[in-house]
């Protein structure tokens, strides 16, 4: 089963789609946002993938232990001001999908609430990524499914459990559109637990393309998963 992406078809036989994620890379700099667009396209990448949310939606501002961040660079603050910092403003957005689509790029993102899809929806994104942290949340992905577009769904945090009750509540909104990504879910990711073996047992369990979400240090996890079958 393929997938289809602005008319480009994924899935087993087809070539390797590469998606470039931006994330917070920007550091609240749109022209730094463009040149990464920009970098991706020159490096071969079929698409670039954002994160829509905002602080208000993706967390409260509390200073309790369960939302202070520790042991890394961004020890001290709470979760609410590092989703602050590291959000694309959504007004970006839109101008950025121009970008993308005057050098030939597929621009998606990953929202995180329905405000978020319904603001995809009116910017006309191609196609939705959901992350593995998000799999869980059975009523976005009914909103998400809903829209009939294309579904690329990391599986990360996830069990077989909650992937089988994902795979099934996307599929049963007649929304056959769906791929999954392997992912270690660790930034970075160690090479000796990329366990890549888990790309065909979910390409066997689930019958849809499956490709990689690479958080390794390095371009050898992704050569590696080409060989495996690996096909986003």
């Amino acid at each position: 089963m393929n997938i289809i992406i602005n008319k480009r078809k994924i899935g087993p036989g087809k070539p390797v789609y590469i998606i470039a994620e931006m994330s917070a890379n920007h550091n609240q700099s749109i022209d730094k946002a463009v040149k990464i667009i920009e970098a991706a396209h020159n490096s071969g990448a079929d698409a670039v993938k954002l994160q829509t949310y905002t602080a208000d939606t993706i967390t409260i501002d509390c200073d309790n232990k369960y939302f202070k961040i520790k042991g890394t660079i961004w020890a001290g603050k709470n979760l609410y001001r590092l989703y602050q910092e590291a959000a694309t403003p959504w007004e970006w957005q839109p101008k950025l999908k121009k970008v993308c689509d005057k050098l030939g790029l597929d621009f998606f993102s990953t929202p995180f609430d329905p405000t978020s899809v319904d603001f995809l929806e009116k910017i006309g994104v191609p196609a939705y990524k959901i992350a593995s942290f998000e799999l869980v949340d059975i009523p976005l992905l009914k909103k998400i499914a809903s829209t009939g577009k294309p579904i690329i769904m990391s599986t990360g945090m996830a069990s077989l459990a909650e992937i089988d009750e994902a795979v099934e509540t996307i599929l049963n909104t007649g929304n056959k559109q769906l791929a999954l990504l392997k992912c270690t879910s660790a930034y970075p990711a160690p090479a000796e637990e990329m366990n890549l073996s888990t790309i065909a047992h979910l390409s066997k369990t689930y019958g849809v393309p499956v490709g990689l979400s690479d958080h390794s240090l390095n371009n050898a996890a992704a050569v590696a998963s080409v060989a495996l079958g690996d096909v986003l």
